[in-house]
């Protein structure tokens, strides 16, 4: 996925340190494997490495494992660790510090008393059991029903030292070390190089987050030049984004915004009506002229530009209003009283294509509300009438979960390993639109036995087809953000969110 800078004339390459300006407020410790704010993350990320990291085509690629095996089954897999990797205090990393790491991980996740799951909790699907033979092999029996190749994807936790992995501030083998953090005096995290750093020391020396409550403070320290780059998801960040001596490095979050559809509902029982409001609305126009273009157009839940993303089902979706029109002709709708809105004859009862759309807004998307009014307006073309009800998160998320809705636009984190059967299985967490299909079933099901790239691949390539053949529900954009700097410090092509500064560490200008 190419993100090239809007404007590079009168930038220049990063020097020895970088001023990131950065929101955070709840932050009040370093706890890598409880993360409680997004920009954290980015910080922890060049602070601890993990065994597994994801390449800029979304391909698994060995880090603190140099390489790894699996039994021909997927359901036990053998990773082998690099042997010249200590942690900041020169300690040699072995495999008992990452069965501690995974064990505490899992330990969160399963203690039931505890509100703190962890950030990585979702480790309990995947990992069965973890032994260590010897200090250089970690052996992991899959968790049931999960034998595939969306375990390594799993594998991206960051490896902590088994002496201190439940204190705070815990030693990390990456290539920063957190030397300052926070306190009543100084709102700033200062970096600075780990001079044990397994690779070649980075010539980026050091990096002070300087920490800000919102995010109109976070660009206003960018606009009067206090910090020399910003992370940010505010649409109003777009307008710095030509400034004569900027970068701006787009990324994508992992923030899903979808069109659910309960088809439970008479209306939306029919595929041709839901197939219909997918070709009536226009989505390229909402990501343009409300999110500004910060976003990144699927439509699947695959991520758009990576080798897992099906291209060939791009025909059947687009906005074709004539398309819509037709669809909705052969389902027997029909203006009969000429009021504008469709309606038809449904066991001797003569009912309007009339819905309801809930819709919530969050403190990062204060948009929501005007996209659900270019989709009222864009479907009332084709005689559908959308009454838009607005709603706070959990009261949306009660109609969610209890089926009584027929529309409603809202937004899934999506997890980094690939498979969507929470969204697509029956009874499946994500799935309030109640989609039932057996084949679909079959697909997911399948999905999680395989454990070749090739057969993962091309599994959820079917996945995705069905899912366009079935319409389920509407992916509509992935959203997406922007680095604002007045320094290159990344040559990666896959700037992503929760990795900011990726490549910050092996940049040599």
């Amino acid at each position: 996925m190419s993100i090239p800078p809007l404007r590079e004339a009168r930038a220049s390459n990063v020097g020895d340190s970088l001023i990131v300006g950065i929101q955070s407020t709840k932050t009040d410790g370093v706890y890598p494997l409880n993360p409680v704010e997004r920009d954290i993350v980015s910080i922890y990320h060049l602070v601890y490495e993990s065994l597994v990291y994801i390449d800029d085509d979304y391909m698994p690629q060995p880090l603190l494992a140099e390489s790894w095996t699996e039994d021909g089954e997927g359901k036990t897999w053998t990773f082998n660790l690099r042997r010249n990797v200590t942690f900041s205090d020169g300690t040699p990393m072995t495999a008992r510090d990452v069965v501690a790491t995974v064990n505490y991980i899992l330990e969160m996740a399963k203690d039931e008393e505890s509100p703190v799951k962890g950030y990585y909790s979702n480790l309990k699907y995947f990992i069965g059991r973890i032994t260590a033979p010897n200090d250089y092999t970690v052996v992991i029996r899959a968790g049931s029903g999960r034998s595939y190749y969306g375990l390594l994807y799993a594998m991206t936790f960051p490896i902590l030292s088994e002496s201190d992995l439940r204190q705070e501030n815990p030693m990390g083998t990456g290539p920063y070390i957190i030397t300052r953090f926070r306190d009543g005096q100084n709102d700033t995290i200062l970096l600075e190089a780990n001079q044990n750093w397994w690779k070649n020391l980075p010539k980026v020396r050091s990096i002070s987050f300087v920490c800000y409550s919102t995010q109109r403070d976070v660009i206003e320290a960018y606009e009067y030049g206090r910090v020399n780059t910003i992370f940010s998801r505010a649409i109003a960040a777009s307008q710095y984004k030509s400034g004569t001596n900027s970068l701006s490095l787009d990324y994508r979050t992992n923030q899903l915004e979808v069109l659910m559809m309960y088809q439970d509902s008479g209306r939306l029982r029919s595929v041709n009506v839901r197939k219909a409001i997918r070709h009536a609305i226009d989505v390229d126009y909402i990501a343009n002229h409300v999110y500004m273009g910060m976003v990144y157009r699927t439509d699947t839940p695959a991520i758009p530009g990576t080798w897992l993303y099906n291209d060939g089902v791009s025909a059947s979706f687009g906005h074709d209003v004539e398309k819509a029109r037709r669809l909705l002709e052969e389902d027997g709708w029909a203006d009969t009283n000429e009021d504008g809105v469709l309606d038809k004859v449904v066991d001797d009862q003569s009912i309007d294509l009339s819905v309801r759309l809930y819709v919530y807004e969050e403190p990062d998307n204060d948009v929501r509300f005007e996209a659900a009014n270019i989709i009222k307006e864009q479907l009332a073309v084709i005689g559908i009438k959308v009454d838009i009800v607005t709603g706070t998160y959990q009261s949306v998320k009660e109609k969610l979960q209890a089926g009584s809705f027929a529309m409603a636009l809202c937004s899934f984190a999506m997890d980094p390993v690939p498979d969507y059967g929470f969204l697509l299985m029956n009874g499946n967490t994500g799935n309030f639109g109640r989609y039932r299909s057996g084949d679909m079933l079959d697909l997911c099901n399948r999905l999680r036995t395989c454990y070749q790239p090739g057969e993962f691949r091309n599994t959820l390539w079917q996945i995705q087809e069905l899912f366009a053949e079935d319409c389920p529900f509407l992916c509509l954009y992935y959203r997406g953000g922007t680095v604002l700097t007045r320094y290159m410090y990344t040559t990666v092509r896959d700037v992503r969110e929760l990795e900011l500064l990726r490549g910050i560490e092996s940049f040599n200008p």
